[in-house]
């Protein structure tokens, strides 16, 4: 049976805006005298929610407030709110980067954290020197630290830079190293928060299989903060949402996001057409939907029978076109495609002007439950691509089954995959 690694009890945070300490002396006698008769700090009895979109009349403001939850050992959890609810406050709490106000936090195990870019970097040493200054604070021997220390800079992919000062490296090559450090020390519990989209679509990529690995392969705890939700639903098993620095939400990570999403707090939802990684300079797209939403991330049904692609836009020339989508695993292993074009040879043409291309496709019968992760292309095969959007949603499958299946079977539609063998 797993045993909670991490558990909050009530936690608060409370700062006054503009100041450090209470804001004047008097305040900070009365909350001294208070404190060494054992009495409960006054200061603590007024102050507002954090509301960041209401202008409030107190200087005292809770960042957080009653935070109580647990983490299982070998949990991943998810992390959500908008910004301003709370979520870095409360990973730097854990962290120990700051203190709670009220409340305890009781933690076993070895911490790894990565909050913000060069965190625990010293600016003057070299990347090899920050290695081995991190792992021996992390408790690590130095033979410990240099049996990974091939790993980490392969991971980070700086070995052409691991004897230069940090100082000279560019914010995507610090928060490499950070995360490679962070992942490969051993730490028990990884902490990650939203840096890692500094990183460019490979190392995200990279960085979330490593989170993977660390929590399914070697039984760790990771806590990860995220605006990603295709990420987040993809990585994480479990989900806390917050919301004015107050616990909203906790519960299995498609609830959480259903939740958010469905809360009015993501107003800003990932879209598809924001993960467009390369158009031609011809073509314009306004618009994708795929599973009749535009957001990144969307639930096949049980029993949902087929998806809709919409992709609108012009384009300044004439275009011969197929619409290509893969659909793989979280582990990124391609199992389905869909090429009508290219594998059925009906290749369409648009003229230049103003387009709506439109696409349903037929799923295969056996489709087990998880996420998918999808790419699409629009593409003449075997001559040109005009669009790649590769990972540009994430489809979570509730599951069916009918009969058997057998794999790489091609269909009338275009969709090459598994389909059903009738008994």
């Amino acid at each position: 049976m797993s045993r909670p690694v991490i558990e909050f009890n009530n936690v608060g945070k409370q700062y006054v805006l503009g100041t450090i300490g209470t804001g004047t002396l008097s305040q900070d006698l009365n909350r001294w005298w208070a404190h060494i008769r054992g009495k409960e700090d006054p200061y603590l009895k007024i102050g507002e929610t954090n509301d960041r979109t209401q202008k409030g009349d107190s200087r005292f403001v809770w960042a957080l407030r009653d935070i109580s939850f647990t983490v299982e050992q070998g949990d991943v959890v998810g992390i959500i709110g908008k910004n301003g609810a709370g979520k870095s406050t409360l990973l730097k709490i854990l962290s120990r980067v700051t203190s709670p106000t009220i409340g305890s936090i009781n933690i076993k195990g070895r911490i790894a954290s990565l909050l913000e870019v060069g965190t625990g970097f010293h600016p003057e040493m070299t990347g090899r020197e920050n290695i081995f200054m991190n792992g021996s604070i992390m408790g690590m021997t130095r033979a410990e630290i240099k049996s990974k220390f091939d790993e980490i800079v392969d991971f980070a992919g700086v070995a052409k830079y691991v004897d230069t000062p940090v100082k000279r490296y560019s914010s995507g090559m610090m928060v490499r190293l950070g995360f490679a450090i962070a992942a490969h020390l051993e730490p028990e519990i990884l902490v990650v928060d939203e840096v890692l989209a500094v990183g460019d679509a490979e190392f995200q990529k990279k960085a979330i299989g490593k989170m993977q690995d660390v929590s399914k392969g070697e039984g760790r705890t990771v806590l990860f903060v995220s605006h990603n939700m295709a990420a987040v639903r993809s990585l994480c098993t479990r989900g806390i949402m917050l919301k004015n620095g107050m616990v909203d939400y906790i519960g299995n990570i498609s609830d959480t996001l259903n939740h958010y999403l469905n809360s009015g707090e993501a107003v800003q939802k990932e879209k598809i057409i924001d993960n467009i990684k390369w158009t031609k300079n011809t073509l314009h797209i306004e618009s994708i939907s795929i599973n009749g939403t535009e957001a990144s991330s969307s639930i096949i049904r049980n029993g949902q029978e087929s998806l809709d692609i919409i992709i609108e836009g012009y384009t300044e020339e004439d275009m011969s076109y197929d619409v290509m989508m893969t659909l793989k695993s979280k582990d990124g292993i391609p199992f389905a495609t869909y090429a009508l074009g290219h594998y059925m040879g009906e290749i369409q043409n648009l003229k230049i002007g103003n387009f709506s291309i439109k696409r349903t496709i037929k799923l295969p019968n056996i489709l087990s439950k998880g996420i998918i992760n999808v790419d699409l292309y629009i593409h003449h095969p075997m001559v040109e691509y005009m669009m790649k959007a590769p990972d540009c949603c994430s489809l979570e499958s509730e599951g069916f089954q009918k009969g058997f299946g057998r794999a790489l079977s091609q269909e009338p539609n275009g969709f090459i995959g598994l389909t059903n063998v009738e008994e």
